[in-house]
């Protein structure tokens, strides 16, 4: 029997659609893109994700993670007509991918920096997860996908907006549609740094270098210890609002088409 060996970055760089991979000196930059352009979340970027993290997550010689986006946009635009959300069995394939997304993510076993380079209005929370949130002046956040299309936050959002933003400002952001600019952002805790949008990725990499520039262990236990409770957090919440959020579209799809017959 052959012995398990970890991935290197040339078994995975080429096999994401979604994503760009480059590593130089240990800091291995994500770049989300929709055919070399900005982020538009769809079907594959969902699924794709979570293995991605994963594959980052077991290679060693990555020292620090970089995620961002690509061109003016973070991630600004959705195609819902690449998911398919009308039943039990298909959000079983959501359901399955979406708790991946986020705790393969979580389990990347060394720093993870996020670059917020324009609007991050899908799936925002994921640059929020990083242990360092360093945003472009041009960028804002909103949780577009859920509540202000008729849908439950439950994938997550529910969970990671009220423990960044305060359980009461985490709420109305959710519940209403807002959006924050970076600045915003920057008081209420869910950015670390506001930088002008041609020095994002310098000011990025500076910081990145000197979280590498620590020992091999001593990188790996912080990023351990500093996410012990978005663990706890994940596996006490993820599946039950991803479950709400299901029951809840399913109906929602099901009222609307009895409503067009």
């Amino acid at each position: 029997m052959s012995p398990v060996v970890a991935p290197k970055l040339d078994d995975y760089k080429d096999r994401y659609k979604s994503i760009q991979l480059e590593r130089q000196d240990g800091i291995l930059v994500m770049t989300f893109h929709t055919d070399g352009g900005p982020l538009v979340w769809t079907s594959v970027a969902h699924e794709e994700l979570g293995y991605c993290f994963l594959d980052v997550g077991a290679d060693v010689e990555n020292h620090v993670v970089v995620l961002t986006g690509t061109g003016k946009d973070y991630c600004a635009e959705i195609d819902f007509t690449s998911f398919d959300l009308s039943t039990s069995r298909a959000w079983d394939t959501v359901l399955y991918e979406g708790r991946r997304l986020l705790r393969n993510l979580i389990d990347i076993p060394v720093p993870v920096i996020a670059a917020v380079n324009g609007p991050a209005h899908f799936h925002p929370e994921i640059p929020v997860m990083s242990d360092i949130v360093i945003a472009s002046e041009t960028a804002s956040f909103q949780d577009g996908p859920h509540y202000p299309s008729g849908i439950v936050p439950g994938d997550g959002a529910h969970i990671v907006w009220p423990h960044v933003l305060g359980p009461n400002r985490g709420r109305y952001f959710l519940l209403t549609g807002q959006t924050l600019d970076a600045r915003t952002a920057q008081d209420y805790g869910a950015v670390n740094e506001v930088v002008p949008a041609g020095q994002l990725m310098s000011r990025t990499l500076e910081v990145a270098r000197e979280v590498a520039a620590k020992p091999y262990l001593t990188r790996r236990y912080a990023r351990e210890v500093l996410t012990q409770r978005w663990k706890r957090l994940l596996d006490e919440g993820l599946g039950y609002g991803l479950s709400l959020e299901a029951h809840a579209a399913v109906d929602m799809i099901a009222s609307m088409s009895q409503e067009a017959d």
